[in-house]
């Protein structure tokens, strides 16, 4: 595998940046231009370049999932640094025994609250939402989309 550097560290999906958006453009511009210049046919190229706008945001708005799911790897990745911070060890073993909600609700917690949430999160299962209703003194997260 090459090494990653400056000119090779942007990553694209070929078929989505460069065939499919691509393609999508040019047929709304083509729709577009069609209702103008088929009198004829004006209802069903409207409808066409709607459909084929429509289609368009969808695949445009799919850009909030990816940043989701990269805000939620971030947040696992927030719990192993701070796991590691206060207990000195690796936390691959905790996580696999929580849930997502349950390690997105500790985030809220300080130091101090944090391991006695995490303990009851472990050992009496408690669900995100009571991990956030039991911390006391919350860690304010402004960042989060």
């Amino acid at each position: 595998m090459e090494s990653q550097n400056y000119k090779n560290h942007r990553k694209f999906y070929p078929p989505h940046h460069f065939i499919y958006l691509p393609l999508l453009i040019l047929l709304e511009v083509f729709g577009v231009y069609k209702i103008f210049n088929d009198e004829e046919n004006k209802l069903a190229w409207e409808l066409f370049s709607i459909v084929i706008f429509l289609i368009f945001y969808l695949a445009f708005m799919l850009r909030q999932h990816y940043a989701i799911g990269l805000q939620n790897r971030l947040v696992r990745l927030e719990f192993k640094q701070r796991y590691f911070e206060i207990f000195s060890q690796r936390s691959d073993e905790v996580e696999e025994k929580l849930s997502f909600s349950q390690i997105a609700a500790l985030r809220f917690a300080y130091d101090d609250e944090f391991k006695d949430l995490l303990y009851k999160a472990l050992h009496e299962k408690i669900s995100g939402d009571e991990i956030k209703k039991s911390i006391r003194n919350w860690r304010p997260d402004q960042h989060r989309i």
